[in-house]
């Protein structure tokens, strides 16, 4: 178990699942804010969380509303207050990650670069890795040094699709632009 999921288990106060086009996901909060969005049977996905199951927490319905409008379409970032539990670089990396427009992507020697520590790739792929918060942190937006697509807790089938998803909307967007302008 890792140390986020720890934290996690320790100071969650509700839970829910929700259905989503990729997959049941888990969500968990704490009395801070949103500190787990996984998929089933993801890595690191707690086993059990001793918190009660709230699918009418306002922030637990709020999270699930806003996964629902980004798969929608409707959206591209998110508005709920987080609470990552982990290390300090691992709380680092996972802002980094929010940092990462939609239809972007970084790689993991970039995002060790603009934390200040270039060779800290391999660490950063750790942390990525270990983000508890799926979609929300765009953890799936981090790629190898070649742009190509490397693991995912979630399972590679998983990011092709986020990316895709939001490729495709990006696209989109830009030919509606054009258009207005045309």
């Amino acid at each position: 178990m890792t140390f986020a999921t720890e934290s996690i288990l320790q100071h969650c106060t509700a839970q829910c699942r929700i259905a989503s086009p990729l997959g049941t996901m888990l969500l968990a909060r704490t009395g801070a804010g949103l500190a787990g969005a996984w998929f089933e049977k993801q890595k690191h996905h707690p086993e059990a969380i001793d918190a009660p199951e709230r699918g009418d927490d306002p922030l637990l319905m709020a999270t699930a509303s806003q996964l629902r409008a980004y798969f929608a379409g409707e959206i591209d970032a998110f508005d709920v207050p987080l609470d990552l539990q982990g290390t300090t670089f691992q709380r680092d990396v996972w802002q980094a990650l929010l940092r990462i427009e939609a239809g972007e992507t970084r790689s993991y020697g970039a995002i060790a670069r603009e934390l200040g520590v270039p060779s800290a790739s391999r660490a950063v792929g750790s942390a990525v890795g270990r983000n508890p918060v799926s979609i929300i942190v765009p953890c799936h937006r981090v790629v190898g040094s070649s742009g190509a697509l490397t693991g995912y807790a979630g399972g590679l089938d998983r990011k092709t699709s986020l990316l895709r998803i939001e490729a495709d909307r990006v696209k989109s967007r830009r030919g509606a632009r054009q258009r207005e302008l045309h």
